[in-house]
């Protein structure tokens, strides 16, 4: 009784609080010095970029714009979005983005599935074949002809086909089915449920998490691809908002070393910078929307598919 008391004083006596050690509390210090480091330097260069885009020409060449824009102006929003080849790639970019990360999902999740199976003949061969593939590729040649060859150029398929399956999504996919119990899926086919059926209606539901987490990797991954479609599609209607936002760049470039203009888009009147600055503006923009709303997934989804000593 004498033990049961003492320990349950001190069982209190935590929960009212007791001093935390100095060594305790310089760790708390150092860790908020170095995540608010961390934090800082994400943010800086988006923020940087924003007040760049609301700048007037003349503050960003003399490099006086740092966090707040100087000399306010949106003409060069005004003149990206006049542009209707902005909108078109805009549109063809959310397209693009949303049946390539169909494509994606489904083959990831598919072959994720059947690579978490044990008793599966040939199990080794399929997981060294996606392996393989991380670090040898049959190069870019090789691959021009074989998506050329098979009628792929100027289509979505371009684009969706050849990076279907990241293996890296493939191999947190594979661990987290592999993480859950066998016994559901026992359950599930005494009550008479084949194997689609068991994907669908139990492993699927429960792997909520880790299937918001591959979205969220395959769509940020292909909304900022740009060489699949510069490589595969040759007709402006068909590229996406990267692509324009490369084009932009590119005669950016040519246009400060040259003093020549950037262009139908934006006109000469327009400034180099000020135009890169608002279409990188414009073109991240629906990621950060989207992504707010699926990052409490993120961490869950990896740490639940991660591999476990």
């Amino acid at each position: 009784m004498i033990v049961d008391r003492t320990t349950s004083r001190r069982a209190a006596s935590g929960r009212t609080g007791i001093r935390p050690s100095r060594g305790f509390r310089v760790f708390q210090v150092v860790n908020a010095i170095v995540l608010t480091g961390i934090v800082v330097v994400t943010l800086y260069p988006f923020v940087n970029i924003v007040a760049r885009s609301l700048s007037d020409n003349a503050y960003i060449v003399a490099g006086q714009v740092n966090l707040v824009p100087r000399g306010f102006n949106i003409a060069a929003y005004k003149a990206v979005m006049s542009d209707p080849l902005f909108w078109t790639n805009y549109r063809n970019t959310i397209f693009y983005t949303a049946v390539a990360t169909a494509v994606s999902l489904v083959l990831t999740t598919c072959y994720a599935y059947v690579l978490s199976k044990k008793h599966l003949k040939g199990r080794n061969a399929l997981v060294g074949i996606a392996v393989f593939t991380m670090f040898f590729s049959g190069g870019l040649i090789p691959n021009y002809v074989l998506v050329t060859s098979l009628g792929l150029k100027n289509t979505v398929w371009a684009i969706a086909l050849p990076n279907a399956i990241s293996v890296f999504n493939l191999l947190v996919m594979k661990a987290f089915f592999e993480s859950l119990p066998v016994e559901l899926e026992e359950a599930a086919a005494v009550d008479g449920l084949n194997t689609y059926g068991t994907l669908l209606r139990i492993v699927l539901p429960l792997s909520k998490a880790v299937v918001a987490t591959m979205l969220l990797f395959y769509t940020v991954s292909f909304w900022n691809s740009w060489f699949s479609a510069f490589l595969y599609m040759d007709q402006m209607d068909l590229l996406p908002v990267t692509v324009y936002l490369r084009n932009l760049i590119a005669g950016a470039t040519d246009a400060t070393s040259t003093g020549g203009g950037l262009g139908s888009a934006t006109d000469v009147v327009q400034s180099a910078a000020t135009i890169q600055a608002v279409t990188i503006v414009l073109t991240v923009l629906p990621i950060l929307t989207v992504y707010p709303f699926i990052q409490r997934y993120f961490v869950s989804g990896v740490m639940l598919g991660a591999v476990k000593g």
